[in-house]
Parts: structure tokens; C-alpha cells; sequence
């Protein structure tokens, strides 16, 4: 506390005059006991002189409630001014009770009324305090230091009036004006601080005695009430919070130093180092001062703040953008969630079955109308795991299920390893490796001749497909369906993985794939009772299985000795044999103990001519083989092809020959897409691909072709697209619409393959599983048929974020599939145009609607 020179000292330095002056003091006694009496109710509550410390601490925490009490001690800290410890200063401008944005002004003009109101408290609680230790006899004393208090205080009013007048000068300068304000700040501090020094170094060692006790008392009071006012600082405002949290760490900081610092000689040190030591908490402080304001939600952070405005925003332009095309778009309503398939988890149409005994419920029953929602994403979906090493693990977020982990787990399908799925390679019949069982199939009948004779093959109830997945390592092309079923998201591991598939299931209909096209059809314990029903399964696979094809089946049945497995062992045999399928081998794998049974179909149709029963019958001339789109599985068979020029008459090329090769059944009298004779609209098509594929794909877009794997060309005419990709390490889903020219028997001869689809309903695959998807004049049909918002939302579900869209159509579609995706937050890549042609490449991005549909689409569904 401040003094000035107390006359108790002369009183001591003369005793005569003293007692000489008894008269004089009796009187001045008086005098002033009437003065004190009329002041010290305007400064502080009035005290009785027999007051008990209990009641002087109590009167101290009152006066602590009043805000600003503490600010002075600090050191100015309110008022911005520096320790003199740049590490201190730069911690005091960020991290203080104000921002900057407060301004200069208003703060010193409350820290300086409030310096000059604790000043004149503090020295009229000293003079209470001298009363009680010194009853009669600092009674000129009072006197001095109330005239110097006054003295004081009109020029601290003074500075204070002359400090708010230059603040409000330089309020709304540029950062270097602050700077002079902090150092001005600063060197009005240092003096009131070195003005406090020379005024204690006179006193009596029995006052600065009493003079610790009541600042020891004075900080303990106020630390109780500074916490008291912490308590009720939740519902005061965030700036008034930051003010009271600093002074209570600045009291607890000063308690700590005065325990430290009690003796005479160290008080000259401890107000030294009150600007450095005091204003910032220690390590411990400040993570509970931290703690306070993030964990008790009183206050949200700036980057939580930020965070919430910036969705609000973004939600707001998106609504805004998608309202200035005519869009909106919402998430979908549904119960599968982030898996949906519209024509596969329809359950209005699934409920209304009458029966589920051929897996009715696992086909397709789509909406009259394809929805326009869109899918929403997996928590914590990240970027798939590029090629190769999808095969062998992927993110678990994005495809978040374990239940076949732990069903198949002991079978080595798919494990789960920290934050990813992992694929040992196996399977159930291959527990051992995928490679070691394909390569003991090529040991058991050389014929097979993977990737040459061998080419392009279907895999019944594929599991995660990793037959599908190494042989790719064979250069074998792999079509790898399964029902969407119990077993949770098989199909969508193998397409995560990078892996070609389809959700289907062998029920009531056809596959949609053309006859005879596919070189080899595999089943490793699919579990599909072929034998039932007169064999109308077995006979599908029999549809689509080229002439001279393969059914390479191991199954339980092949090598296990059950009675129910030797019973199916046996119909099968009796099957197979009247269907005309030579048993070509038969052998048990020691590794993996597994038996492979390898089946051959006949390439005439002798044997079918010499069977005594026929049955199963052929099926009449007028039925064709290739009509596959909802159409019901028949109980016959096709004849085989034995006219030359027929397709399905003779073997195709070895691969890869027969890539680049005409088929041998196209001929000049067929007119081909574009108008000219088959074999030169074939040869036509593959060189404008290519010319396309490596002038404008490769290198014209930006396309990082390292992240691509899963390709879908949504309109194929002849695979040239497909074609073209053939050195890079992707894989290509050639679709031919169920109303363009039939030309998917010409993708298979030629080593690719591909599936029958309508655009206008859903595509039988995962939300987010392609990485590209190219459209060559599509849009422009589709839209004749069905709503092209529908489609852009199906094409919105199979593509992951980041992955692209090219579209080659005419102008006015082009700008039609731009305004949508720009409405869909999609990123624009390239546009281009000429003579009523253009060409458009979208990026998807993450983006998705905040909005979700009221009612459940799976409820509208018909």
C-alpha cells in the first residue's frame, strides 16, 4: 500500500516535543475524529474500532464482489500493459481476459476508475487496521495519509483523464498505434509501481509488519470471493468471464508468492516480479482454467463457432444453388441407410410377396419411379485404398460391417485388423490361398489354360470374391455375384476391394446376360441346389456357358461322405449326364483338402440327339437364349450352335487376340450401329476409342488414373471404350441398355464383359462403388423415358466421392448434367463444345444434403 511520511516517526525521533504538545495533540484528536467520521463513510463501510478479524475478512470479501477489485495488482493486466518478459507479453496480448477487438479505450477507462477506488479502499482498511494494533496513537498519522490519499487520488484522476483522452485519439489506428499504446501503458505502471516503492521504504518495520498481515488477509478474502464470482461468471458474458477467471489465477499466483516471500527482505522482490509472476497461471492453472471454460458447455470455442457457422453457410449456398437451378435434393428416408439399393431393398414390394420359397425377395422389384434422393454416407468414410492393395485390406468405415468377419471368420474371409478389413486370400473352399487353389485347377486339367483359352468367367455366390480378385494375377476377368443377404455386404467388400460384382441371386428369372458367352462358370460351396426342380438352375448355367465351357463345382457334395451330401453327389451325376456335361476330372486337393469336380459342355448337339429320355427337353427354336431382361427361368436347353458363321460355333481367339480381333461371325451383311457394315463399324469404333481414350482421357482431364480401379461404361456399344483402358489396371462394367442394338455378345467374344440394365431403374450394385463412370450419349435417350434427376441421383449412389463422370452428349443435355451436378456440389472439370456436341467431366465431391426426405422412400415404392 501507498503511504506518505507518517508523523508516528517524527513522535518517536522527539519525545519532549511530544509531551510538550499534549494540548495541541488533545485537540487535533478531536478534530480529527470528526473528520474521519464524515470521510471514511464515503470510502468504506463504517467500522467499530473493537472489530474481530472474522469481521474484517467478511467486510474485505464484500467489497471483493465489486468487479475490477484486483486489476492494480496484477499489474495492470487488464489494462494490457507488458511484464517486460517478451514470452510474457506475447501470452498477455493473445491469450488475455480481453480480445483486441474491445479496443484500448474502454479498458483503461474502467482499469483506471477501478485502480482509484481499490487504492482508496485499501488505504482507508490500513488506517482501520491501525487503530485496532495502535488505539491513540497514529492518530496524526490518519490525518497525513488521508491528505495524501486525497493528494493521490486527484492525480491518479488526473493521468486517468489524460490517458482516456489519447486512447480515444489513436482508437481505430493500425497495429503499430497499439504498440505505443501498450508501451505508454506500460511506463505509467513502472511509475505507479516505483512510487509505491519509495513511499514504503520509510515506514516503521511495525507497519510494514501490519501492512503484510492485512495483504495477506486482503488476497486470502479475496481469493474466496474470486471463486464464489468464477462460479457465477456462467451466465455473465464471455468477455466478463475471461476478466474474473485471470484475477482469480492472479490471487491464487500472489498467495502462493507472499508464502514464499514473507520476510522484510524479499517484499521489495515480490513487487517486482507481480508483473511477471503473477499475471500467468502456471502449467496446472492454466489447463484447469481450460478445463472451465470448454468442459462445463458455459462457452463454445471459436473453432466449434466456426465449425457450426460454416455448415450453416455452406447448407444455406447449397440450398441457395440447388433453388437457382430448380434443384433439391434431400437423403433418403430409408432403412439401409448407407447400403441402400433402391430395387433390391424395396420393402412396400417385398412385403406384398406371396411367396419367399425361390427367393423372390432377393430379385429386384424397383419403383415405378426411380428415386431422387440421395444415399447418405458411412461415418468416417474415407478415399478407398488404391489397387493393388484394396485386395488385401480396406477401411472399415467405409463398409462398417463385421458380422461376416465373425460368421467367416475361422474360414479365412475377411478379418478385422485396427481400422481395416483384411482379406488373407482365402475362402472357404480355399482356406490356404485364392492362388494355390487356382493354380491347382490349372494343374488338375491344362485345358483350363487361364488367361488364354480361359478368359472371361462367372463366379455363383462369390462370397468376397477373392477367387475373382487373384485372377486378376491369371489375366482372367471375373463376373462375381451373391445375393444380398444374410451374409452382410459380401459383394460390397468386393467391390471396396476393387473386385468386379453384382448383388443378385438365382431365383424365379434369368441372369441379365446373354447365352453363351461366358468361357468358364465356377461354384465353391455356393449352396444353390442345382438338382431340384428338375435341374432349372443348373440348366441357367447351362444357358449362359459357352460351348466347350467349364463348370468347375466344389461343393461338399464333390468330397464329403454324409448321407445328405452323397445323396446330392448323385443327383447331380444323373444331371449332369442327361444334360450331356462330361465329367472331365475329379480330384481332392491335399492342401487344402477340397475336391474340385470339373464339368465340360458339349459343342454339338449329337449327344443331345442320341439321349433315350429327353430330359431335360430342348427348349423350342422360338426360345432365345439371349432375352434375359425379366424372364422366367425355363427347364430346357438350348441347342448348340453348329452352322459356321454362328456365334457360339466355334472357340474365340486366345486372349488377348481376341481384344483386338472382328468376331468371326460378324459379317458385311449386318449393319452395324453407326451404319456401316459390322466388321468396319466394329474396327471404327475401336479406333475412335482409342484415339479418344489416349488424346483426351489419358491425358486431357486431369484424371489421376492411379486412383481409378472400378470403371463403369454406361452405354457400350462394342467395348472399343473398355478396350482402349486395356494397360491400365482397371476393370470395366460394360452396360447395354435394354433398348439400344444388342451388342453384348460382341463385348464377351472379345475377352470384356458387361450386363443387360435399364436406366431408368437401379443399378443392382453398393452405393459408392465405382470410381468412374462414362456416358456416351445417354443422357439424351434417357431422357425421353424417365426423369433425368432420377438417373443423376443413381449415378450420384454408385459413385464414390472424388470419383468422376465423363458425359458426351449433345449441348443442351450437356448443360442440362451440368446445372445438376453444379446443384449437387459435384466439382465442374471440363467442358467443351462444337457444333451442337459437347463433352462434360464432373468430380463428385463429399458433399451431402442436410435435409433428409419425411417420408421413407422404401414406403412409396410400388
Amino acid at each position: 500500500m501507498a503511504f506518505g511520511k507518517n508523523p508516528r516517526m517524527d513522535s518517536r525521533r522527539s519525545s519532549s516535543s511530544y509531551c510538550s504538545s499534549v494540548t495541541i495533540v488533545v485537540f487535533v484528536v478531536l478534530c480529527l475524529v470528526g473528520v474521519w467520521m464524515m470521510t471514511s463513510s464515503a470510502v468504506v463501510p463504517v467500522r467499530n474500532v473493537d472489530t474481530s478479524p472474522a469481521e474484517t475478512n467478511t467486510e474485505v470479501k464484500q467489497e471483493v464482489n465489486e468487479p475490477g477489485q484486483f486489476e492494480d495488482r496484477s499489474g495492470d493486466v487488464n489494462g494490457g500493459a507488458a511484464t517486460g518478459d517478451p514470452e510474457s507479453d506475447a501470452n498477455l496480448t493473445q491469450d488475455g481476459p480481453f480480445s483486441e477487438e474491445k479496443g484500448g479505450h474502454e479498458l483503461d477507462e474502467r482499469s483506471s476508475q477501478q485502480k482509484v477506488e481499490r487504492k482508496n479502499d485499501a488505504e482507508d482498511m490500513t488506517k482501520t487496521e491501525g487503530e485496532n494494533v495502535n488505539e491513540g496513537k497514529a492518530d496524526t498519522g490518519e490525518v497525513s495519509n488521508e491528505g495524501q490519499m486525497n493528494d493521490r487520488e486527484k492525480e491518479t484522476e488526473d493521468k486517468s483523464e489524460e490517458k482516456k483522452k489519447t486512447e480515444s485519439e489513436e482508437e481505430g489506428k493500425e497495429s503499430d498505434n497499439k504498440l505505443e499504446s501498450e508501451e505508454k501503458k506500460i511506463s505509467e505502471s513502472e511509475e505507479d509501481g516505483k512510487e509505491s516503492e519509495n513511499n514504503k521504504k520509510p515506514e516503521s518495520e511495525e507497519n510494514e509488519s501490519e501492512d503484510e498481515k492485512k495483504s495477506e488477509s486482503e488476497e486470502k478474502a479475496s481469493e474466496d470471493e474470486k471463486k464464489a464470482e468464477s462460479e457465477e461468471s456462467s451466465i455473465e458474458k464471455g468477455d466478463d468471464v475471461k476478466e474474473k477467471s485471470q484475477i482469480e489465477e492472479v490471487t491464487q499466483t500472489q498467495d502462493s508468492e507472499g508464502e514464499k516471500n514473507s520476510g522484510e527482505g524479499n517484499k521489495e522482490e515480490l513487487t517486482k516480479d507481480e508483473g511477471q509472476k503473477e499475471v500467468f497461471p502456471d502449467a496446472g492453472q492454466s489447463e484447469i482454467q481450460n478445463e472451465t471454460n470448454t468442459q462445463n458447455g458455459a462457452f463454445s470455442t471459436q473453432a466449434t463457432e466456426s465449425k457450426n457457422e460454416k455448415e450453416i453457410q455452406e447448407a444455406s449456398k447449397s440450398k441457395d444453388m440447388q433453388a437457382s437451378f430448380g434443384y433439391s435434393w434431400k437423403l433418403c428416408n430409408v432403412t439401409a441407410g448407407s447400403d441402400y439399393i433402391p430395387c433390391l431393398d424395396n420393402e412396400a414390394a417385398i412385403r406384398k410377396l406371396r411367396s419367399t420359397k425361390h427367393y423372390e425377395h432377393r430379385e429386384r422389384h424397383c419403383p415405378e419411379e426411380g428415386p431422387t434422393c440421395l444415399v447418405p454416407q458411412p461415418e468416417g468414410y474415407k478415399r478407398p485404398i488404391s489397387w493393388p492393395d484394396s485386395r488385401n485390406k480396406i477401411w472399415y468405415h467405409n463398409v462398417p460391417h463385421t458380422k461376416l468377419a465373425v460368421i467367416k471368420g475361422h474360414q479365412n474371409w475377411v478379418k478385422v485388423t485396427g481400422e481395416y478389413l483384411t482379406f488373407p486370400g482365402g475362402g472357404t473352399q480355399f482356406k490356404h490361398g485364392a492362388l494355390h487353389y487356382i493354380d491347382f485347377i490349372q494343374e488338375m486339367l491344362p485345358d483350363i489354360a487361364w488367361g488364354k483359352r480361359s478368359r472371361v468367367v462367372l463366379d455363383v455366390g462369390c462370397g468376397v470374391a477373392s477367387f475373382g480378385g487373384y485372377l486378376f494375377d491369371r489375366d482372367v476377368i471375373t463376373m462375381s455375384f451373391a445375393p444380398k443377404d444374410e451374409h452382410e455386404a459380401q459383394v460390397q467388400f468386393a467391390l471396396e476391394r476393387g473386385i468386379p460384382a453384382i448383388s443378385a441371386v438365382m431365383g424365379t428369372n434369368r441372369l441379365p446376360f446373354p447365352g453363351q458367352v461366358f468361357d468358364i462358370v465356377h461354384c465353391a460351396r455356393c449352396r444353390v441346389p442345382w438338382h431340384i426342380e428338375g435341374g432349372k438352375l443348373l440348366l441357367e448355367l447351362n444357358r449362359m456357358l459357352r460351348p466347350g465351357g467349364y463348370f468347375l463345382w466344389s461343393a461338399t457334395p464333390v468330397y464329403q461322405k454324409l448321407p445328405e451330401d452323397v445323396g446330392i453327389w448323385k443327383a447331380m451325376s444323373a444331371l449332369t449326364e442327361s444334360m450331356c456335361w462330361e465329367r472331365v476330372a475329379l480330384k481332392r486337393d491335399s492342401v487344402n483338402k477340397v475336391g474340385i469336380a470339373i464339368y465340360k459342355k458339349p459343342s454339338s448337339n449329337k449327344c443331345y440327339e442320341g439321349r433315350s429320355v429327353n430330359n431335360p427337353p430342348l427348349c423350342p427354336a422360338t426360345d432365345d437364349p439371349n432375352a434375359a431382361w425379366n424372364i422366367p427361368l425355363q427347364t430346357c436347353m438350348h441347342r448348340v450352335p453348329e452352322s459356321t458363321g454362328q456365334r457360339g460355333s466355334q472357340w474365340p481367339e486366345l486372349w488377348p487376340q481376341r481384344l483386338d480381333k472382328t468376331p468371326y461371325w460378324l459379317n458385311d451383311s449386318q449393319t452395324g450401329v453407326y451404319g456401316k457394315p459390322a466388321p468396319e463399324d466394329f474396327m471404327s469404333d475401336y479406333e475412335h476409342w482409342k484415339h479418344v481414350v489416349s488424346k483426351s482421357y489419358l491425358n486431357g482431364m486431369g484424371i489421376d488414373w492411379s486412383t481409378v480401379r472400378n470403371v463403369m461404361d454406361m452405354r457400350s456399344v462394342y467395348g472399343g471404350f473398355a478396350a482402349a483402358l486395356r494397360d491400365k489396371k482397371v476393370w470395366v462394367m460394360n452396360v447395354v441398355s435394354i433398348d439400344a442394338p444388342d451388342t453384348l455378345p460382341i463385348i464377351y467374344e472379345r475377352g470384356l464383359f458387361g450386363i443387360y440394365h435399364d436406366w431408368c431403374e437401379s443399378f443392382s450394385t453398393y452405393p459408392r462403388t465405382y470410381d468412374l463412370l462414362h456416358a456416351d450419349h445417354l443422357f439424351s435417350k434417357l431422357k425421353k423415358r424417365c426423369k433425368l434427376t432420377a438417373v443423376m441421383a443413381e449415378v450420384d449412389r454408385m459413385l464414390r466421392p472424388e470419383g468422376k463422370l465423363i458425359v458426351r452428349d449433345k449441348v443442351d443435355t450437356i448443360n442440362e448434367v451440368e446445372n445438376m451436378a453444379k446443384s449437387l456440389q459435384w466439382e465442374i472439370r471440363l467442358t467443351y463444345s462444337k457444333e451442337q456436341e459437347g463433352l462434360l467431366c464432373v468430380q463428385k465431391t463429399f458433399w451431402r444434403p442436410q435435409e433428409i426426405e419425411m417420408a421413407s422412400t422404401s414406403s412409396n415404392l410400388a
